[in-house]
This record gives C-alpha cells, sequence and structure tokens, in this order.
C-alpha cells in the first residue's frame, strides 16, 4: 500500500497562513488592549483632576474669607489649578426673593499636561455668604 501523501502533514503555506493569522489577531488584540489602557489612565487623571476641584470649590470660604479674587496652586506638582470668585447677580425674577443675601459665583479649573498638549476641567457653583449674628 502506497501512504497518501495528502494526510502526511500541513504543508508550509498553511503554516505560514495560519501564522499570518495568528499574528494579524494578535494585533487586533493588542491595539484593543493599548487602547482600553489609555484609557484608564485618561480616565484616573480626569477623576484626579475633578477630586482636586472639588476639594478647591468645597474650601471656598472656608479656608479663607470668601471675596472676589483670584487664587491658584499645584496639586501633586502636575495639576495646576486656579478658583475665581466674583459677586453674583440673580436673574431680575429672583432678586426680590434673595434681596440682601450675598452670593458669589465660584469656578475652579484644574488643567494638567497630557502628551504633547494639556488637558482641563471647569466646576462652578454659587456659595451663599453666612450673615453674622444669625445662629451658628
Amino acid at each position: 500500500m502506497c501512504p497518501d501523501r495528502r494526510n502526511a502533514g500541513y504543508t508550509l503555506i498553511e503554516v505560514l497562513v495560519a501564522f499570518m493569522i495568528l499574528a494579524l489577531a494578535l494585533t487586533v488584540l493588542l491595539r484593543i488592549f493599548s487602547g482600553g489602557v489609555r484609557s484608564v489612565s485618561v480616565s484616573s487623571e480626569y477623576a484626579r483632576a475633578v477630586l482636586i476641584a472639588e476639594s478647591r470649590l468645597a474650601a471656598a470660604g472656608i479656608d479663607g474669607v470668601l471675596a472676589p479674587g483670584e487664587t491658584s496652586g499645584i496639586d501633586d506638582d502636575r495639576y495646576e489649578w486656579t478658583r475665581t470668585v466674583h459677586e453674583y447677580t440673580p436673574s431680575p425674577d429672583y432678586k426680590a426673593s434673595v434681596q440682601n443675601v450675598p452670593a458669589y459665583f465660584v469656578t475652579v479649573s484644574v488643567a494638567w499636561p497630557h502628551g504633547d498638549g494639556t488637558r482641563s476641567i471647569d466646576i462652578s457653583t454659587i456659595r451663599l455668604l453666612r450673615k453674622e449674628g444669625r445662629g451658628s
């Protein structure tokens, strides 16, 4: 009996095609994985920036007198923040109901380097100034 050549094994071309398909699949998977890692890194940076902005916003009026002006600083040697305070004037519809209640519009901006550029976020709120002599 003569052995059948077809059942002897894989040809060189079949092996090369299989390796090419495997290489393409691994390349796609590697790109997906690296994109996911990059997204996690960017998300982490944004989360840290939001945390800094929220803490600076919450400290407005606590760490010093709440008055119009601008303060700034750097956290973690990377995140530059700026807190800006402006007097707030309510719309005419609400002016009568908030008469004699001083209010300030507070904005905190945080910027940090990312790649060749910079990323930034802004968070704003309106803070009311508590009148002295009215309860604690």
